[in-house]
């Protein structure tokens, strides 16, 4: 029972280089998508936060932006954000993937993660189901000589491998407290939040080079239709060049269709309603440079 004198509560986050998995294993310890995923990296631009409720204890799980060497002004500010959330939670899971050898991004977060005063740190081989056995193996000794981690776990989202464990290992870390969110509550993120993040999500799937980062979404309206089980959406994919519109849109206007269609499905079974949505792409020029869009843009 929630009531319990042993019962605990608090926050962990996952930090890690980009693309090591970290989204894919908030939603599978969650159990529900809290946060868009990609092959693309630095996908994630927001600390997104999933909670778990179990019969001991409620972790709130904060997906935070992949650290790494940044070459704009929305780069500096990600790494900003997922270090300052390093600063507020119990428990700190460091990301390594399986299946890429330990590398200079590693060690640099391992080395950070080591200025840590009276936080746990737990290391997570991620992507268990991409690598075999031995590699796995050389991956687990790899990560042991990066640091003193309090447990050192492989897992696999994908596979399910190993998650309710690291969850029993995670959850006798938090302090003991009452729960913070009410049962069947799974993220605080705002609907116009997830939304965007879903449409941003769409938009990513097969764009390559240097377009996934230059794309943002925001949400100017969700409203139910009078007289109608509807809910009109409008959203704006943001870019920052002409020729990085006419990709996104494509011909005929064939991509931009793609997106909305498949966005719709996500966004329908988020909020269990029927959704019109409206798509609209436009320039702002170098966004990821220029403070003042950035702020726009809700950075």
């Amino acid at each position: 029972m929630t009531g319990a004198a042993n019962f605990r509560c608090g926050f962990a986050c996952l930090v890690g280089r980009p693309n090591v998995g970290k989204s894919t294993l908030a939603n599978a310890v969650v159990g529900r998508k809290v946060a868009i995923t990609s092959p693309q990296p630095q996908t994630t631009r927001r600390a997104v936060r999933g909670i778990v409720h179990r019969s001991d204890g409620q972790l709130v799980l904060v997906d935070t932006p992949g650290l790494h060497r940044p070459r704009t002004l929305l780069g500096e500010r990600l790494n900003s954000l997922a270090r300052s959330t390093l600063a507020e939670v119990d428990v700190v899971l460091f990301c390594v993937p399986a299946n890429e050898k330990v590398g200079p991004g590693d060690r640099f977060i391992a080395a950070e993660l080591a200025g840590l005063k009276g936080t746990a740190v737990v290391a997570v081989v991620t992507k268990t189901d991409l690598a075999d056995r031995d590699r796995v193996g050389e991956r687990l000794l790899e990560v042991a000589g990066l640091g003193t981690w309090a447990e050192i776990v492989p897992v696999s989202a994908e596979a399910g491998y190993q998650v309710d464990l690291l969850l029993d290992l995670i959850v006798p870390m938090l302090p003991p407290g009452p729960p913070l969110y009410p049962d069947g509550e799974l993220t605080d993120e705002p609907d116009v939040v997830l939304v965007a993040e879903l449409v941003r999500e769409q938009a990513l799937v097969g764009v390559r080079d240097e377009l996934p980062h230059s794309i943002a979404v925001t949400v100017e309206e969700i409203r139910p239709r009078p007289d109608s089980d509807l809910l009109d959406i409008g959203a704006v994919l943001w870019v920052e060049r002409p020729s990085q519109k006419a990709i996104v849109i494509g011909v005929g206007g064939e991509r931009l269709k793609t997106i909305g269609s498949r966005a719709r499905q996500q966004i329908e079974a988020l909020l269990g309603a029927r959704v019109y949505l409206d798509l609209r792409v436009k320039v702002a020029k170098d966004w990821q440079r220029d403070p003042r869009q950035l702020r726009r843009l809700g950075f």
